[in-house]
């Protein structure tokens, strides 16, 4: 097992499961709502570079009040109805990746807190594919006040598991926003590779680990 850690934390989106398998599934969805998409993805590049907010989700609705001009109950209605809500529907028809609820299990026998960290809310998974149910803590960054990578959220995450940072090993699809996250408040990090880095098996030498499949990162974590 890797020294000294004592949980794994998770992100759900593009690390549990193809993140181009959902677009491809959204296509028409993001066409029919691509003003409030373009616009939604404006504010959430701002929101990842703002400090700690004392009502995340009012900010959130005023900003894209402000780029959309229109009140901000209406903001707050689109980003609910077209984001929050009108995206669960695909969830349920996407399939994670081989090996994620086998490899969760084996972490959670062997001892391992098992936590889950998104900058979305998880809810809107569902389940999350049978994971939920195993998790000690669940948790969206917006929660929190602020997104990835700020350390605030990964700060509520340890609270939250009553460990210390260098006790828990974050696994994430983002160099960025995940492994950048995760080291810069002390975490351990895992880093699923994709692309030529995966074809080639070259890892990424910001995280502390790097993998290529969750049978691969099982048995790196175990042994």
């Amino acid at each position: 097992m890797i020294e000294g850690i004592k949980a794994v934390a998770f992100d759900i989106d593009g690390t549990f499961y193809s993140e181009i398998k959902l677009y491809s599934r959204l296509i028409f969805y993001f066409i029919r709502h691509a003003a409030f998409f373009v616009k939604f993805s404006k504010v959430r590049r701002r929101l990842h570079q703002t400090a700690p907010l004392p009502d995340f989700f009012e900010y959130q609705a005023r900003l894209l009040a402000s780029i959309m001009k229109i009140p901000i109950e209406d903001a707050k209605d689109q980003i609910n109805s077209v984001c929050y809500e009108g995206l669960k529907p695909y969830f349920k028809k996407i399939k994670p990746y081989p090996f994620v609820y086998d490899t969760v299990c084996a972490l959670k026998a062997a001892g391992l807190k098992i936590a889950l960290l998104s900058d979305f809310p998880p809810e809107q998974k569902g389940s999350i594919w049978g994971i939920r149910s195993l998790c000690d803590v669940c948790i969206g960054s917006e929660e929190s006040g602020a997104l990835k990578p700020s350390k605030y959220p990964f700060g509520i995450l340890a609270l939250k598991l009553n460990l210390k940072p260098e006790e828990i090993l974050y696994v994430g699809n983002s160099k960025k926003y995940d492994v950048g996250g995760a080291n810069n408040f002390g975490m351990k990090s895992a880093y699923l590779l994709k692309g030529f880095r995966k074809w080639f098996n070259i890892p990424l030498k910001e995280a502390t680990i790097s993998f290529r499949n969750y049978r691969e990162l099982r048995n790196i974590i175990l042994h």
